[in-house]
């Protein structure tokens, strides 16, 4: 890969739903680092379910099993690794990229709301024993719906880009935008933020209508 060439970074290949493969990256890194880790991103997510089609009244389970343990329970393995191996820093970083679909029906996201939500509530649940025992912070940003590669296998996920970008009054937050804000809660400037949602949405999350939307309905009238 070209950024890991231009940055000289080391590749260690983890399956996410494995704990010994996590235990392996997390140990693998703290030796390269000679050290403990200073912050963590968690950004993984798929639905086997939105691959294949299936519509949320008509779920195959196998699959949500599947796409709840890559999406959210993964994310308690990490946790639950990192912590176990007292492998975080004091004042350190974990965060989780979520969506306003945990919080707000999108008909066509399917099973991963019910993923995002369940993830949501894990950096909560796990973000106050990170909190006290450690002194580590764990928070999640939902962030506007981004062409990523999971998020272009959502039917008519042009259409939730399009309609978000009408809500928002700063527009839609790119995916540079996200990981810029990532940045600021990584850095000792967030020390005191923890166990939040966080939106980076252009305003979307608190716009009940906006006068985009209301001329678009009624020129349609």
């Amino acid at each position: 890969m070209c950024w890991q060439k231009k940055t000289n970074s080391k590749l260690i290949a983890a399956d996410a739903t494995k704990i010994e493969d996590l235990e392996n990256l997390i140990n693998q890194t703290m030796q390269i680092f000679d050290g403990k880790i200073d912050f963590v991103l968690h950004s993984i997510g798929m639905s086997v379910n939105v691959r294949k089609g299936k519509h949320y009244t008509d779920l195959n389970h196998d699959w949500t099993t599947k796409g709840w343990d890559v999406s959210a329970v993964s994310f308690h393995k990490l946790l639950q690794s990192l912590y176990k191996l007292d492998a975080m820093n004091e004042w350190s970083s974990i965060v989780a990229l979520t969506y306003m679909a945990a919080q707000r029906v999108f008909p066509n996201y399917n099973d991963m709301a019910d993923n995002k939500a369940y993830l949501e509530s894990i950096a909560r649940s796990f973000g106050y024993f990170f909190g006290k025992d450690k002194k580590v912070r764990v928070n999640t940003i939902s962030q506007s719906p981004t062409p990523t590669t999971a998020g272009k296998g959502v039917t008519g996920f042009d259409g939730f880009i399009t309609y978000a970008e009408k809500m928002s009054p700063l527009g839609n937050a790119s995916a540079l935008d996200c990981a810029n804000y990532t940045i600021t809660l990584f850095s000792d400037l967030t020390k005191r933020v923890t166990l939040q949602n966080l939106y980076n949405d252009g305003g979307f999350s608190n716009v009940g209508v906006s006068q985009e939307i209301i001329d678009i309905v009624s020129s349609s009238d």
